[in-house]
């Protein structure tokens, strides 16, 4: 006869986790690839952060339509002011570029903190046939800039074609 003795087993207090890829759903192959970039950083006498305060690019959201004989283009730039926008027309597209400086100062006793975000943005949206750029028009309102062009009405013809069947089936229904 033989008895079994129940292994007891021993649970570790788990570590705080720091670092998202850390975490016991991270991701092994990141997690290798961050510690080797810090390893890294660290061989040049470099701290990681200072690709944090590198300009980044972001992206507007952007809404295009046509109404009737009117071509409209909507920008979201929640924040920004006028002065850090461009808007120009080059060949067959509209460019609109801009800048955003975000600076948040806060100071209460005892201590005072600073934070700051900068990027900036280029999009061009391709003119349709028979819009106007002369006589464009831009208004901002609301963190929205609003681009409104008129286009001249292009009338296409239209004719209904009709479908005929091919001479090989016409013959095998004949026979």
């Amino acid at each position: 006869m033989t008895t079994t003795t129940p292994v007891k087993k021993e649970t570790l207090p788990a570590a705080p986790v720091t670092n998202l890829w850390d975490a016991p759903f991270g991701f092994p192959l990141f997690h290798r690839l961050s510690r080797e970039l810090d390893a890294m950083f660290d061989r040049f006498g470099m701290e990681r952060p200072v690709l944090e305060h590198v300009p980044t690019m972001w992206s507007p959201e952007i809404e295009v339509a046509t109404k009737e004989n009117e071509f409209l283009v909507r920008v979201d730039v929640p924040g920004m002011k006028k002065e850090d926008i461009t808007v120009e027309f080059t060949g067959e597209h509209l460019l609109i570029r801009g800048e955003r400086k975000y600076e948040k100062e806060e100071k209460k006793e005892g201590y005072f903190k600073t934070e700051r975000s900068y990027g900036s943005f280029c999009r061009a949206v391709p003119l349709p046939e028979g819009v106007k750029p002369e006589d464009a028009k831009a208004t901002m309102s609301d963190g929205v800039l609003a681009i409104t062009m008129p286009m001249a009405k292009i009338e296409t013809k239209s004719r209904k074609l009709e479908i005929n069947e091919p001479a090989t089936a016409k013959a095998i229904k004949a026979a």
